[in-house]
């Protein structure tokens, strides 16, 4: 069966001063369907974890250059700025998320303009929902928060273990069914979340630790929380600490006429797509010649 391991951690931490945004970033490895290994990243992180993630994967015996296929989530900031990483690496991709990352809402503060130039780094293949990418591990489409997030489901020797990345970002939000940021739908977001808890046995959220929900409805986490903050102690002048527990939904003004806009030009996106040129360079070294 496929095996999924946590290469990085999510973390539902928030300041005053801007987003951390550490989501998580996981490996799943397993056959294809010619009994070939292949190893998947789901997720990548943003630049500030680049080698804390380089460290993890040497954790597991891996470089960058031995991962064959990443899988985005979807196409915010913080999980996708280091694809670049991976120039051996097929890039997955909904082609809602693929289309939009390249004409994003000017209010969109997650998907900044240059997003779809990152993306086509890579050689993209669009994937829908139930799409096997190896065998015992699928697409699960769950948009809402952004217009083609996905999940990924794997058939773990634990049960189906699904990877959600911001459709569900944190446990609590499975016993609110309400995403807290909302950059497309939030109806289809809602519908995202339950649709999450109807297949998954174990939840891996975007920034958040993977947990269970018990029969009675309460989070069971299944990790230790773990994380140290440098450069401040707790009796920091002006260090103070806000409730977290629950975050209110925020939608993102302007929502309703972009998905217009974005359906009505939708042929016209896809010939911009067409037209961007691949310039990935290796960036470790003995990582092979170029994609493009």
């Amino acid at each position: 069966m496929p095996t999924i391991d946590i290469l990085l951690p999510g973390f539902a931490i928030d300041t005053d001063q801007g987003h951390p945004a550490f989501c998580g970033v996981f490996l799943v490895r397993g056959p294809d369907t010619a009994g070939r290994p292949r190893t998947v990243l789901v997720d990548a992180a943003h630049v500030g974890r680049r080698p804390f993630l380089r460290d993890a994967l040497a954790a597991h015996g891996l470089t960058a250059g031995d991962i064959d296929t990443v899988v985005l989530t979807h196409a915010h900031w913080d999980h996708v700025q280091n694809v670049d990483l991976f120039p051996h690496a097929t890039l997955l991709v909904h082609r809602d998320e693929r289309r939009y990352a390249h004409t994003p809402h000017a209010d969109d503060w997650a998907t900044p303009g240059w997003t779809g130039l990152l993306l086509e780094q890579l050689p993209v293949r669009e994937v829908t929902d139930g799409e096997e990418i190896i065998p015992g591990v699928e697409v699960l489409a769950l948009p809402g928060h952004s217009p083609g997030s996905i999940g990924v489901v794997v058939r773990t020797d634990r049960g189906r273990a699904t990877v959600t990345g911001d459709a569900l970002h944190f446990a609590y939000v499975a016993r609110t069914r309400r995403n807290p940021l909302v950059f497309w739908d939030e109806d289809a977001a809602t519908r995202s979340i339950e649709r999450v808890l109807a297949v998954s046995d174990v939840i891996y959220p975007g920034h958040d630790r993977p947990f269970r929900m018990t029969e009675a409805g309460d989070i069971d986490y299944l990790e230790r929380f773990a994380l140290t903050l440098t450069g401040l102690g707790p009796d920091t002048p002006g260090l103070s600490f806000a409730d977290g527990t629950s975050r209110p939904t925020w939608t993102m003004p302007g929502v309703r006429e972009q998905r217009a806009l974005y359906e009505k030009n939708a042929d016209e996106i896809d010939r911009r797509i067409s037209r961007v040129p691949r310039v990935l360079r290796p960036v470790l070294p003995g990582a092979g010649p170029a994609r493009g």
